[in-house]
């Protein structure tokens, strides 16, 4: 029987582990944006203790790299107008772009930028940079990834759901007032709840060569 050199058993080696990792190598990452019609970007806060008041935004983009096979992501970013703020309420919506709150004037858009994030199974834990009134700081978001489907028009689409708090005070947002309770008028701890829907980018089909 030929023996097998050293060397010989350590090339061996490293072909097998490069075949071990090439046949765990998932799809190519791809771009996706925003689908406008089937987004929430939602918020809500304890109004005078007894209830709470409900608000989204209306003007915002955003891109998210992922491989949808793999469930793996790359870049999750969103730029949201600060004056698109909505509650149904035209008085108290002028209130929140005043320089009270969102300072819509100074500080037209806030962003999002993920840094990390763990998984388990479809559920998401990511940690992320939201800049709001020129402040930065990190937020935690937890959701679930939803899954992919093909709509009647040949668009791929991926669906999240998503939660997460933050404290307004942390970016100046100091306005309230204090009830006879002890409340506060506006509570300091607001939820976000985010419903998001992302299409997928088609792929430019390749320039043919020009004839010389």
């Amino acid at each position: 029987m030929k023996r097998v050199s050293t060397m010989q058993m350590v090339l061996m080696s490293v072909v097998v582990s490069a075949l071990v990792c090439l046949s765990g190598v998932s799809a190519e990452m791809t771009n996706w944006k925003l689908d406008h019609d089937h987004t929430t970007l939602g918020f809500q806060v304890k109004h005078m203790v007894v209830s709470k008041t409900n608000g989204k935004f209306l003007e915002y983009s955003g891109v998210v790299e992922m491989d949808p096979e793999a469930k793996e992501f790359k870049t999750f970013e969103a730029v949201i107008q600060t004056k698109s703020v909505f509650t149904d309420h035209k008085k108290r919506d002028e209130h929140l772009r005043s320089p009270d709150f969102f300072d819509a004037n100074t500080f037209p858009t806030m962003t999002y930028k993920m840094k990390s994030y763990k998984k388990t199974g479809d559920s998401y834990t990511a940690l992320g940079d939201l800049t709001l009134r020129g402040i930065t700081k990190e937020i935690t978001l937890v959701g679930t990834f939803n899954g992919v489907a093909k709509d009647p028009w040949g668009n791929t689409r991926a669906g999240f759901t998503a939660e997460g708090t933050l404290n307004r005070k942390d970016f100046e947002m100091k306005f309230s007032k204090m009830l006879d309770n002890g409340g506060l008028m506006v509570g300091d701890e607001v939820n976000l709840m985010l419903e998001i829907e992302v299409i997928q980018e088609k792929k430019m089909p390749a320039a043919k060569p020009t004839k010389g």
